[in-house]
C-alpha cells in the first residue's frame, strides 16, 4: 500500500512539473536575467519577470515556444529543444538597435524608437561595472550629465543649461523635489542608494506635462529593486557585497534579499557607507591644495597646517539605506505594491565654504550640513484590464519626511547659527493608459503634491552653551499643487507617430513669518496661480536602423518656499529675504535628433536644442522697508529677494556612437556642448552659471560571458575667465589662476579601468583604477577637487 502511495505520488509530481514548467531567458553573452520578454506558446502569450522567469501550464502540449524582445534575436523552440537546454533560452543580441524600452517619457513603458525626446537609460549590468559610490556619481557616469559637487556628501547634476530646482529627481515615479529645493547646489540625490538602483534614466529637456513642476531641464528616474513572483513554490535570493576605495578610504557594505511566492513577494535591502577625507591627485593646480585647517583648541579656533594638502579635511561622512517592499498580486489583473524607504547621513561638511577667506585667514571656523535624512512611504495599486476607461491604471500615494539642517560660525566668533528644516510631503498619482485603436493612444492622469514646511532657527554660543531664538530659514509654509494632464499619440503610418500633450497646474502656498526677528513689511504671503504647458512632438522611422525626432515643448516652475519666503545668506555681505511677488517662470523648447545604425556595427546618435527661459527666478538687488542694507549675522548686508525679473537662453548639441568590434570589444562615446546666457540687473548678458563646459566620456570595453573589461576617459574643457558667469568670478577661492590673476577653472581628464569578473555562479570581483595618471581637477563650479589615483575593489556574493 505505501509502495503504491508513493508511486501515485511521484506520478502526480512528474505530471505538474509537465503542466506548469518554469522557464528563465538569459542574455546569451552576459547571461544576465532579461525580464519583459514575449513569449508566445501556441495560443497563449506571457512576459518574463525581473528575473527573467516564466510560468508555462501544458508546455509538452504547446508545441513551439516562441521567445521575442527588443534588441535580440527572436528564437523558436521545441519542448525537446527546451528540455535539453534545461529550461534556459539564451536570446543572442543583435550587434545594433534603435529600440529600448524606458518608462521616463509617459511613465509607462514604451520603445525608445517611439520617442519625441532624448532619454539615456542606464542598465542594471552597466550600474554594476561602473560601481559609483553614490546616485550622483552613477547620473554622471553616463558621460551625459554634468556633475557639480560643493562637499564630497553631495552632487549636483546639470541638464542643458540647468540645474538644481529646474531639474526633476523621481524614485520610483515618485517626485523628490521639495517645496525647498533652491536655486542654489543642492545634494538630495545622494539619498538615493545606488546599490538598490536596478535602472535608471534620464528624460532631457522640458518633462512638466507628465512630471509637473521644475522638469524644465530634465527628469532624472531611478528604479529601485522589485519584489519577484514566483509561480514554482517560494523562491529566496539575494545579493551580499562589500567595496574599497583607496581615495577616500571608502567601505562599504551592502545585502538584499528577495522572497517570491505565487501571490505574495518581497525584497529587502541594506546598506552602510563609509567615506574618509578625499584626497586629490597629484598633477595639477597648486592652488587646489588643502594646506591649512581649523581645529578647535582650549575654547580657541586655530588654523594650523596641514600634514598632507592632497587630503580634504573634513570632507568624509557616513550613509545608511534602508529598503524594503511588498507585494501582493491576487490574480493576473490585480497588483498592490509597498515600499518603505529612508536613507540618512552624518554630518558632512559643506566643503567649498571652508574655503572662503578674510583678511588672508579662514572665513568658518565651521560650516556643516546635519544628518541629511530621507524617509518615504509609497504604496502602488495596478490595474490591467481593457475597461471604456483604460486598458490599464496605476494609482500611487506616497508620505516622504525630509529633515536637513546647516551650522555656521565664523573664526573665533562665539556664536553657531543653526537651521533646521523638516519637510513632510504628501503626493498622489492617478495614471491611465487607453489604446483607443490601433494607431491611436491616449495616456492621462491627475496629480495632487502637497508640502508642509517646518522650520527653526537658534544661535549657540559655543563657550557659555547658551542656545538664543535664531531667525528661521523659512516661514511656516504649506504649498501645493493640482494639475490635470494628458499626451495623446497617434501613428500617422507604420512608420510615424505624432505626439501632443498639454497639462494644466494650480498651485497654492501659503506663509505665516516670524516678524520678532526681522520688521518684515507683511506677516503673511500667499500665492495662488496656474500654469499651462503643453508640447508637440513627430517622430519618423524611417528604416529598422534610422529614425528621426524633432520636440516643441514647454516646462515651468512654479514658485516654492525657498522662492519666497527664505532668508540667509548667499554669500559674504549679501542677505536673501523674502518676497511674496512671484510667478511661474516658463521655458520654451525645441529640439530635433537622428539615431542611423550602419552595417550594423557603428550607431550615430545627435540631438540638437534650444532653450528660452522667461520670468526667470533670479537673485536680485532688493530693499526692505527702505533700507538696502540690513545687518545679518553680525555683518552688514546688501538685500536682495528671488525675483522674475530675467530672460535666460541655452543651446547646444550631444552627439554620440556606438561602435561593436570583432572578438567582443566595443567602443562608445558621448559627447555635449552647450552655451547660455542670462540678463543681470543692469540689462547686460552673463553666461549661464549652469551651463556645463564642454564634456564627454569615451569608453572601450570587453565583453565575454564571464568578464567585462573597460577602459575611459572622461574630460571636460576650460571655462576662461571671460567666459565665467559674473557669479562665478567672486568665487576665486574654488578656481585657478589664469596668467593675468583671473579665476578660470582649468580643462580636466581621468584615465579609467573598470573590471568584472564572474569567478563563478555565487562570487563576482569587481573593481579598478580610477583617475590613473593621478591628475588633479576641480569640475566647473565644484567645491571639492576630484579624487586622485583611486583603486577601487568589491566582491559581490549572489545567492
Amino acid at each position: 500500500m505505501k509502495q503504491k502511495w508513493i508511486l501515485t505520488m511521484i506520478f502526480v509530481m512528474v505530471q505538474l512539473t509537465m503542466w506548469a514548467q518554469e522557464l528563465q531567458v538569459l542574455d546569451a553573452i552576459t547571461r544576465t536575467p532579461l525580464p519583459y520578454v514575449s513569449v508566445v506558446a501556441g495560443k497563449s502569450s506571457h512576459i518574463t519577470n525581473e528575473n527573467g522567469q516564466v510560468v508555462i501550464q501544458d508546455l509538452e502540449k504547446t508545441g513551439a515556444v516562441t521567445f521575442s524582445f527588443l534588441g535580440y534575436g527572436t528564437q523558436t523552440m521545441d519542448f525537446a529543444a527546451l528540455q535539453k537546454a534545461k529550461f534556459r533560452i539564451l536570446l543572442q543580441p543583435i550587434d545594433m538597435k534603435l529600440d529600448e524600452v524606458v518608462v521616463s517619457a509617459t511613465r509607462w513603458m514604451q520603445s525608445r524608437s517611439e520617442l519625441v525626446q532624448r532619454v539615456s537609460a542606464i542598465r542594471s549590468s552597466d550600474i554594476a561595472l561602473q560601481n559609483p559610490q553614490t546616485a550622483a556619481d552613477l547620473i554622471g557616469q553616463t558621460g551625459e550629465v554634468f556633475i557639480q559637487k560643493s562637499q564630497q556628501g553631495g552632487g549636483s547634476p546639470m541638464i542643458r543649461g540647468f540645474a538644481t530646482n529646474r531639474l526633476l529627481i523621481a524614485v520610483d515615479g515618485i517626485r523628490m523635489n521639495t517645496a525647498i529645493f533652491r536655486s542654489g547646489n543642492i545634494q538630495n540625490i545622494i539619498s538615493v542608494d545606488p546599490y538598490s538602483v536596478a535602472s535608471a534614466e534620464v528624460l532631457f529637456g522640458p518633462g512638466s506635462i507628465v512630471y509637473g513642476s521644475d522638469a524644465i531641464g530634465g527628469v532624472m528616474l531611478f528604479n529601485t529593486l522589485k519584489p519577484v513572483l514566483s509561480d514554482k513554490g517560494t523562491i529566496v535570493n539575494g545579493n551580499a557585497g562589500t567595496r574599497f576605495a583607496s581615495a577616500n578610504n571608502e567601505l562599504s557594505t551592502h545585502l538584499d534579499v528577495s522572497i517570491g511566492g505565487p501571490k505574495w513577494a518581497s525584497v529587502t535591502s541594506f546598506s552602510f557607507n563609509r567615506f574618509g577625507d578625499l584626497r586629490m591627485g597629484t598633477n595639477g593646480p597648486e592652488s587646489y591644495l588643502k594646506k591649512y585647517e581649523v581645529v578647535r583648541m582650549d575654547s580657541v579656533d586655530r588654523v594650523v597646517t596641514n600634514n598632507d594638502p592632497l587630503v580634504q579635511k573634513s570632507s568624509g561622512f557616513s550613509q545608511q539605506n534602508i529598503l524594503q517592499k511588498l507585494v501582493f498580486q491576487p490574480n493576473e489583473n490585480w497588483r498592490f505594491e509597498y515600499g518603505f524607504y529612508y536613507s540618512t547621513t552624518s554630518d558632512y561638511a559643506r566643503y567649498d565654504r571652508l574655503l572662503r577667506l578674510k583678511n588672508k585667514l579662514p572665513r568658518s571656523a565651521e560650516w556643516y550640513y546635519g544628518p541629511q535624512k530621507w524617509m518615504m512611504n509609497r504604496l502602488t495599486v495596478n490595474h490591467k484590464k481593457p475597461t471604456f476607461l483604460y486598458d490599464e491604471m496605476q494609482l500611487n500615494l506616497a508620505f516622504q519626511k525630509f529633515e536637513e539642517s546647516r551650522h555656521d560660525r565664523d573664526l573665533n566668533k562665539a556664536v553657531k547659527f543653526n537651521r533646521m528644516e523638516k519637510v513632510d510631503a504628501f503626493s498622489l498619482n492617478l495614471d491611465f493608459n487607453k489604446e483607443i485603436s490601433v494607431n491611436n493612444r491616449l495616456l492621462y492622469g491627475a496629480e495632487m503634491v502637497l508640502n508642509q514646511v517646518d522650520s527653526k532657527g537658534t544661535d549657540e554660543n559655543v563657550l557659555t552653551g547658551v542656545v538664543a531664538p535664531g531667525p528661521a530659514r523659512y516661514p511656516e509654509s504649506t504649498w501645493s499643487s493640482y494639475a490635470l494632464f494628458a499626451t495623446y499619440q497617434h501613428h500617422l503610418n507604420n512608420k510615424t507617430m505624432l505626439q501632443a500633450g498639454a497639462r494644466y497646474s494650480l498651485f497654492m502656498l501659503d506663509a505665516t513669518f516670524d516678524t520678532s526677528l526681522f520688521a518684515l513689511p507683511f506677516k503673511e504671503a500667499s500665492l495662488n496661480s496656474g500654469a499651462l504647458t503643453g508640447s508637440i512632438g513627430l517622430v519618423h522611422k524611417a528604416s529598422e536602423s534610422f529614425s528621426l525626432s524633432a520636440n516643441i515643448s514647454t516646462g515651468y516652475r512654479s514658485p516654492n518656499v525657498d522662492d519666497v519666503g527664505k532668508i540667509f545668506d548667499s554669500e559674504p555681505g549679501f542677505v536673501v529675504v523674502p518676497n511674496p511677488n512671484l510667478k511661474a517662470e516658463y521655458a520654451y523648447n525645441g529640439d530635433i535628433g537622428f539615431s542611423k545604425i550602419f552595417a550594423e556595427k557603428f550607431r550615430l546618435d545627435f540631438t540638437a536644442f534650444y532653450t528660452v527661459l522667461t520670468d526667470a527666478l533670479v537673485r536680485r538687488n532688493y530693499s526692505l522697508n527702505g533700507a538696502d542694507s540690513i545687518m545679518y549675522a553680525g555683518e552688514m548686508s546688501r538685500v536682495q529677494a528671488i525675483q522674475n525679473a530675467a530672460q535666460a537662453t541655452v543651446y547646444g548639441i550631444h552627439g554620440g556612437i556606438e561602435w561593436k568590434l570583432p572578438y567582443g570589444f566595443s567602443m562608445m562615446s558621448n559627447l555635449t556642448w552647450q552655451k547660455g546666457e542670462e540678463e543681470l540687473d543692469n540689462g547686460t548678458k552673463s553666461p549661464l552659471r549652469h551651463a556645463a563646459p564642454l564634456f564627454g566620456l569615451s569608453r572601450l570595453r570587453y565583453t565575454t560571458n564571464k568578464m567585462t573589461l573597460e577602459v575611459n576617459v572622461a574630460y571636460a574643457d576650460k571655462v576662461n575667465y571671460a567666459d565665467m558667469p559674473e557669479e562665478e568670478k567672486s568665487k576665486d577661492y574654488m578656481y585657478a589662476a589664469d596668467a593675468d590673476g583671473n579665476p578660470y577653472s582649468p580643462s580636466w581628464y581621468t584615465l579609467n579601468f573598470k573590471a568584472m569578473v564572474k569567478v563563478e555562479h555565487h562570487l563576482i570581483i569587481g573593481g579598478g583604477i580610477e583617475n590613473i595618471t593621478d591628475q588633479r581637477y576641480r569640475p566647473y563650479s565644484s567645491g571639492m577637487v576630484g579624487a586622485g589615483r583611486n583603486f577601487v575593489l568589491s566582491l559581490q556574493v549572489p545567492f
